[in-house]
């Protein structure tokens, strides 16, 4: 009785051996000292839906919507699991940024780990290789008086994360001077406020939109995930002919 108040997750693919849903916004993956008060995670919803145990090959935020893959047995976690810890996973995402991001551009910035206070995690250590590939799909302007400007450029863009760090993208966009809106640790809080205010809803928005694996035959498996509702509306108040409403 209880299952039934609380929404399913969608199932965006499943076989023997892998499923994958389209995480919503707000969902952590798992239990996590991040959020002690959270009493819903991906992991123990979608073990409840179908009635077996999942294993969780990589993570995202909990802001950050979009493809999530689990396997359904050990074997197929630690053969998936390879391909996740050796980078070998092609992941897509679009991100909503600040300013008129470039047409194409690798990033290649090291990364540090992040302190973070609730994992536990000091911000010291040798910085990383991180490589992210970006490229700007469609620009925005519109009428939002942000600081002392009149006008609000925005730019949706797609980015391909080589290696992965934490938070890569979002540390990575920042560093070229277009923070993902929305983003509360890395971007802009003014611009944030002002975003929110103008959608009527405020998020990070950020999503998975893509994942490619290599199945044990060597085909490439391609799951893809529509944007969630929300971040399509918005799209759709940037520019009316892109939104799929």
């Amino acid at each position: 009785m209880c299952d039934n108040l609380q929404p399913r997750l969608l199932i965006i693919y499943q076989d023997a051996e892998l499923v994958a849903i389209n995480k919503p916004s707000g969902l952590l993956v798992h239990r996590s000292p991040i959020d002690k008060r959270e009493t819903r995670f991906a992991v123990q919803e979608l073990r409840n839906q179908l009635g077996q145990h999942v294993y969780p090959l990589h993570r995202l935020d909990k802001p950050t919507s979009g493809v999530l893959v689990f396997a359904l047995s050990r074997e197929a976690a630690s053969f998936y699991g390879q391909q996740f810890q050796q980078h070998r996973i092609q992941k897509t995402y679009l991100a909503l940024v600040r300013g008129y991001g470039p047409k194409h551009r690798s990033i290649d910035h090291a990364l540090k780990n992040e302190a973070d206070d609730y994992a536990g995690v000091k911000g010291d250590g040798e910085a990383k290789a991180a490589l992210t590939h970006v490229q700007c799909i469609q620009e925005f302007e519109i009428p939002l008086t942000v600081d002392r400007y009149e006008t609000t450029r925005l730019s949706l863009m797609q980015c391909q994360p080589v290696s992965g760090r934490k938070h890569q993208l979002r540390r990575h966009l920042k560093h070229v001077g277009h923070p993902i809106v929305g983003d509360s640790r890395h971007g802009k809080g003014l611009l944030n406020r002002a975003c929110e205010g103008y959608f009527g809803v405020g998020r990070l928005w950020l999503a998975c939109t893509q994942m490619i694996l290599t199945q044990k035959d060597g085909s490439l498996l391609v799951i893809d995930a529509p944007l969630a509702d929300d971040f399509d509306r918005v799209l759709g108040q940037l520019d009316p002919e892109s939104s799929s409403g």
